[in-house]
């Protein structure tokens, strides 16, 4: 037998437990060389924009799969979305690796947690192949009881489950006018309005008597009626009579088709509050069709597994599990008690269980992921990979501990210590530093952000970075170490005495989602925190009841969604649950404004950029074409945008590099050979503001660009507040698609605070934490409190302790998640939330508490 000698890197290092990378220049990185342990769990640390993720995912991961596709058919390669060819020299000791990353959850009712679990396809092959039909149906195939699918959805709803109609309650709110003193109130106003009651005359309808007295029948056509009568009209209003063909809409029509045609959101707006919302009367709100929805399992019907919590279907799928002799499945015939029952229903308590050990047995697998918090979504994704069973695998996971309460927390770590039992070696980037300590290694990147870091300061055991004096997360980590005492400030350095509430927001009788008759005072002019473990009920009272109700308030039209485009679906205004219920609300007299300010992305392309989100490029653009040589050259400052024809490259549009497609390779990206990536044209790179022309400008960092652009008022006063939030290392023109979650928040607060006062504002924030390492937390709360000390009232959601500790006012969700949530357990300043013995957030609030005062007890 012929024996293989197989030489090389890989196999020089394929035993010595190490995964070593060697030249890594992906984004950041300066050509960084590191050794990484396998069969371990491995932290990445490093504070936002360090180079972390892009030695984590950017480089090992992209690595792992791109060999990977090396293994697949060339031409099964070219129906896969592949991903890049990382910048690094070598990597040897790499094995296959899988990436759990962070993603919101999908703007859409039709994603559900069963869908993103895949548990759903497994349940509709247990009604399909074993469910029990009625007498005499055929055998549906599993696509029937899909509300996703043309065989399974509604006819009426299309498988959303909620029907959107008018009524005449709803288009006539006041039967006792007549159509001339405005009875429908749905229809349009000025000449559209008389238009349509002047065809209601010519056709003979009576429209000064009460809408209340007009025959039913009347009221009906003239409301709901398809039909489109073009009549000739003879105005009475004007003094020459001068004759028209008019169309008639009945009230229905109107509004349907603004909502469908109109490109105006307020036109939209408008005719929505006609609208009104609930379950499908045909479906009876499951989406499925009635031959579906006439199959059970168990005495269920698929609608009634899909709304039973987590907990309840293990209950009443696992009898069927330890069913010891089962009967032989036949496509004719379904049965309950066959080999296919028993083998399906196994295989869903199997990844049920997992689902119930990370605590999220609360949730039901219709359950819409819009209503999600970040928490459950990551931890939803976390449970569909552990059922897989690999060994050998590098799981790369992005802040797994992201949006998980400190209890929920707990399981996770279990998990993560599962998974390197199992064989696998597990590398997380992390920021919590409770889930750093458990790591058996860490690689800390820096020592500061973009092009101050990109280095690796330490790689090693946890306690050896102690050593490391220029690491930022070194007095973080150790606390109680050689730190300063001005490093180790937690997220309350800096900030003064507290706050005294100017007043409350109270709102009474609060029903959504697990919200049951809640009443919540939310102190004024204050920081206030909302904590409680993960499906408590916190997102939805904050990001959704109090959104809603202040947005209704200020007349719908006083938001600022702090980079929602106003053409932009908010997932927030999708019917999550169906819409809240509230009693008395009192105090929102106070609030002028309402500002959200939420992770999602500043833009969707890479057109979308720092300098155009913040309003800070249309100064530069004027200061370039006030020069010389623009006016001479007759540019204005269009001339310089690299959005529009003119000053452009037209080579590659103004983005500034140019795809090139590889038939059985990953494709790639490079410079455009014409502008060299400056996306300008040689004209307008001709023109020079002291010395610099646009490119050279939305090349330079933030930090960079405030003394250049010092004497510019309305850039500088921009460029300011990104320092200040912590995004000084950020290029002007970098690109919206290469900023993450945290950076795209603070971009955002940084957009709000450089405007001018307006009033009251009520700022609400979700989670604002996320992803950020302590370092640049306690940045952020330095504004948030600058914000409280300029009058106005912050609220917001958040799992860090060491923000709820900083914080003014305490609100406490829980006591659990889902159903068993939905109360408020505690209330009251940080150290009153501490001492509650009933609230699972009171422990590692006192923690946090006692580490921000050194160690002394409250």
């Amino acid at each position: 037998m012929t024996e293989l000698n197989i030489s090389g890197p890989a196999a020089e290092h394929a035993e010595d437990g190490f995964v070593r990378v060697l030249g890594a220049r992906e984004n950041n990185l300066r050509n960084v060389s590191v050794d990484v342990p396998r069969d371990a769990i491995v932290a990445f640390t490093g504070v936002s924009g360090s180079g972390k993720s892009s030695l984590a995912f950017g480089t090992i991961y992209a690595e792992a799969q791109r060999r990977f596709f090396e293994s697949v058919a060339p031409y099964a390669r070219r129906l896969i979305q592949q991903g890049h060819n990382p910048k690094v020299d070598r990597i040897t000791g790499l094995p296959p690796a899988v990436a759990v990353q962070q993603r919101r959850g999908t703007a859409t009712s039709r994603s559900t947690v069963g869908t993103v679990t895949t548990l759903s396809n497994s349940l509709r092959m247990l009604f399909s192949r074993a469910g029990s039909y009625p007498e005499g149906a055929a055998p549906l195939d599993s696509d029937a009881f899909s509300p996703n699918t043309a065989a399974g959805a509604c006819p009426e709803c299309h498988g959303l489950g909620t029907a959107h109609t008018v009524s005449e309650a709803s288009l006539v709110p006041d039967p006792s006018l007549s159509i001339r003193d405005g009875a429908i109130a749905a229809w349009p106003g000025a000449w559209q309005g008389k238009n349509l009651r002047d065809i209601l005359t010519h056709l003979g309808y009576d429209v000064d008597i009460p809408w209340r007295q007009l025959p039913r029948k009347q009221r009906d056509w003239i409301l709901f009626t398809e039909e489109q009568p073009v009549v000739e009209v003879t105005p009475q209003r004007d003094r020459v009579a001068k004759p028209y063909k008019g169309r008639f809409w009945s009230a229905k029509s109107y509004v349907m088709h603004t909502l469908l045609d109109s490109k105006s959101p307020a036109m939209r707006e408008k005719v929505l509050r006609f609208m009104e919302t609930g379950p499908c009367p045909r479906c009876g709100g499951t989406g499925l069709r009635p031959e579906a929805l006439a199959v059970t399992f168990a005495g269920h019907t698929i609608a009634g597994l899909n709304a039973a919590p987590m907990t309840e279907l293990a209950g009443i799928i696992r009898p069927t599990t330890k069913l010891a002799s089962a009967g032989t499945a036949s496509r004719k015939q379904s049965s309950e008690s066959n080999e296919v029952a028993v083998a399906i229903t196994r295989d869903l308590l199997q990844r049920i269980n997992v689902l119930l050990e990370l605590g999220l047995g609360y949730l039901a697998l219709g359950r819409a992921t819009p209503t999600l918090s970040p928490g459950e979504m990551q931890r939803l994704r976390i449970a569909t990979q552990l059922r897989s069973g690999l060994f050998g695998v590098i799981y790369v996971l992005d802040e797994p501990s992201a949006g998980l309460h400190p209890a929920d927390a707990e399981p996770l770590l279990a998990v993560l210590d599962q998974l390197k039992a199992s064989g696998n070696s597990v590398f997380v980037v992390e920021h919590n530093m409770d889930m750093v300590r458990r790591a058996d290694w860490l690689v800390d990147v820096g020592p500061r952000a973009g092009e101050d870091g990109g280095e690796v300061l330490y790689s090693g055991p946890v306690q050896g970075l102690d050593a490391v004096a220029e690491s930022v997360t070194r007095p973080f980590l150790f606390p109680d170490g050689t730190a300063t005492a001005e490093d180790d400030g937690g997220a309350g350095a800096g900030k003064g005495a507290p706050h005294e509430a100017a007043g409350w927001l109270e709102l009474r009788g609060v029903s959504r989602h697990n919200l049951r008759n809640l009443d919540a005072s939310f102190p004024l002019g204050v920081l206030t925190a909302v904590t409680g473990v993960s499906g408590s009920g916190k997102s939805t009272l904050v990001s959704r009841v109090l959104a809603d109700i202040a947005r209704a308030a200020l007349h719908g039209g006083a938001e600022t969604g702090a980079g929602t485009s106003p053409d932009e679906p908010d997932e927030d205004l999708e019917d999550q649950g169906g819409p809240a219920t509230v009693g008395h609300v009192s105090g929102l007299d106070r609030i002028d404004r309402l500002v959200k300010v939420d992770q999602k992305p500043i833009g969707r392309t890479p057109r979308s950029n720092l300098a155009t989100y913040t309003g800070l490029f249309d100064a530069v653009r004027k200061e370039f074409a006030a020069t010389d040589a623009a006016r001479s050259r007759g540019f204005g400052p269009g001339r310089f945008s690299f959005n529009v024809a003119g000053g452009r490259c037209e080579t590659c549009q103004g983005e500034g590099f140019v795809a090139v497609e590889l038939l059985f390779l990953p494709g790639s990206y490079g410079p455009c050979p014409e502008c060299g990536g400056t996306r300008y044209n040689p004209g307008t790179l001709e023109v020079t503001y002291k010395g610099r022309n646009i490119a050279e400008v939305l090349g330079m960092t933030v930090n960079a660009a405030a003394h250049f652009l010092s004497g510019v008022p309305a850039a500088a006063r921009s460029l300011q507040t990104l320092q200040e939030v912590g995004l000084g290392y950020l290029r002007l023109g970098q690109p919206a698609t290469e900023l993450s979650g945290g950076e795209a928040q603070r971009i955002k607060l940084a957009t709000e605070l450089q405007r001018a006062r307006r009033g009251h504002t009520l700022y609400l924030l979700d989670e604002p934490t996320t992803g950020l390492h302590p370092a640049d937390v306690q940045l952020l709360m330095a504004q948030l409190n600058r914000l409280v000390d300029a009058g106005n009232t912050v609220v917001v959601v958040e799992h860090a302790m060491d923000v709820v500790a900083a914080a003014d006012w305490v609100m406490d969700l829980g006591p659990a998640g889902g159903d068993a949530g939905g109360t408020i357990v505690a209330a009251g300043d940080p150290a009153a939330v501490a001492r509650s013995r009933s609230s699972r957030t009171a422990p590692y609030l006192a923690e946090a508490l006692r580490a921000a005062s050194g160690g002394k007890d409250e």
